[in-house]
């Protein structure tokens, strides 16, 4: 499969900002020419922000209170802690995609510690932002041909502190990224220094062995996704067992089935990692018994016809 997909999701987001007629900012909306930060603040000098990336549908975002409290509980583990009033709530995001005229969205919250210049916007806190942009939907014959990842040369360590956690220092993700794009590969998934299977450069990963579904542990570490606990939530609804434990490259490539699970693209199943193919190299039957609950989850929740 062409990971032209993926390219435009991470990479080209300043074509998409274009797109946008208004954002979110410190508590006003205002046009893209308007919105400004300072060259001082904290998230532009030194990465020291957080981000969520959300998916709407009908106007409304997905699983918004679970993207806040994620995000909140980073803040109080990496930065200062957050005033819980500081952040949008709902009426703020359905505001947002009505002025963009959006239904279907891409939306994006970044907080940052804001300004590290002393004297400069003392006592306003962190920089707050929401975007929203048209989605880009993944190609459809991914969910039903499967796409292939490749196994990353990089390693994640449970000794960095901003590890399990979505911030805005995210160079690392998007070299991962570029890897699997020269392998002509969807994503490229990360193990931890001590061999352990961890996650995607933008995912979370399952496996699936024996009609169980397997997951690294958050304490592994990986970003506790929100896609990610909404498989285990349908997984359990529907008696499908699952398990969080660690696991190896064997388990991976000896796996019936492997899919991944972010915000966007829901549930998308792994037919191969790099030459090896995966179960009989075709999109399992777990797998499309999650990714079409998961649809109608969405569907439901966010009041989609």
């Amino acid at each position: 499969m062409r990971v032209a997909t993926v390219v435009r999701l991470v990479e080209m987001r300043s074509s998409i900002i274009e797109l946008m007629s208004t954002v979110y900012l410190n508590g006003r909306f205002v046009s893209n020419d308007e919105a400004r930060i300072s060259v001082f603040d904290g998230g532009f000098l030194h990465g020291a922000g957080l981000f969520e990336t959300m998916r709407a549908e009908n106007g409304e975002v997905f699983r918004l209170a679970s993207h806040l409290s994620r995000l909140r509980n980073s803040a109080a583990r990496l930065l200062n802690s957050l005033d819980p009033e500081a952040l949008p709530d709902e009426g703020v995001f359905r505001e947002l995609l009505k002025r963009n005229q959006l239904g279907e969205a891409r939306v994006r919250l970044t907080l940052t510690s804001g300004s590290v210049r002393e004297g400069e916007n003392a006592g306003d806190g962190p920089t707050i932002c929401v975007t929203a942009a048209p989605l880009v939907a993944y190609q459809p014959g991914a969910y039903v041909q499967g796409v292939t990842v490749v196994v990353g040369q990089f390693r994640q360590c449970s000794g960095d502190p901003t590890a399990g956690h979505k911030t805005t220092a995210y160079l690392s993700r998007l070299i991962g990224l570029r890897e699997a794009q020269a392998a002509r590969c969807l994503e490229a998934l990360w193990f931890t220094t001590q061999n352990h299977l961890a996650e995607g450069s933008i995912s979370n990963v399952f496996v699936v062995r024996d009609g169980i579904v397997l997951t690294p542990p958050l304490d592994t570490p990986v970003v506790p996704g929100i896609a990610r606990g909404v498989v285990l939530e349908l997984a359990a609804a529907q008696g499908i067992p699952s398990k969080q434990r660690p696991l190896t490259i064997n388990d991976l490539l000896d796996a019936d089935e492997v899919f991944l699970t972010n915000a966007i693209m829901q549930v998308m199943p792994v037919v191969r990692v790099e030459k090896r193919d995966i179960g009989r190299a075709a999109v399992g039957p777990i797998t499309r018994r999650l990714s079409e609950a998961y649809r109608q989850l969405v569907r439901k929740e966010c009041g989609s016809s």
